[in-house]
């Protein structure tokens, strides 16, 4: 890999469920307090928990770094997030 992180490589680093690095991030769809929905390389990735903080966006090498209290981690497919959505996800970033 040429010690360099692209896009399309995707990655999930987690240290004591307090900071979460990762790579392979295209965009930032959405963030507050309690989640960060990205779009990956592999699909959409929702992290979900309390006092969660961006402390680190570099969608140029496709890097978001966040800490909080992390209880989950969660994909679903990406294409979706355009229409109109419903349930926890529509709860969670109002």
């Amino acid at each position: 890999m040429d010690g360099m992180m692209t896009k399309d490589f995707h990655k999930i680093e987690m240290t004591s469920r307090s900071e979460l690095r990762v790579t392979g991030v295209s965009e930032v769809h959405s963030f507050n307090d309690e989640g960060v929905l990205l779009e990956t390389s592999l699909g959409l990735l929702t992290v979900m928990g309390e006092n969660i903080r961006i402390t680190k966006l570099t969608l140029d090498q496709g890097e978001v770094m966040v800490s909080g209290e992390i209880s989950a981690l969660s994909y679903s497919e990406g294409g979706g997030f355009g229409r109109k959505s419903s349930g926890f996800l529509t709860r969670l970033f109002r």
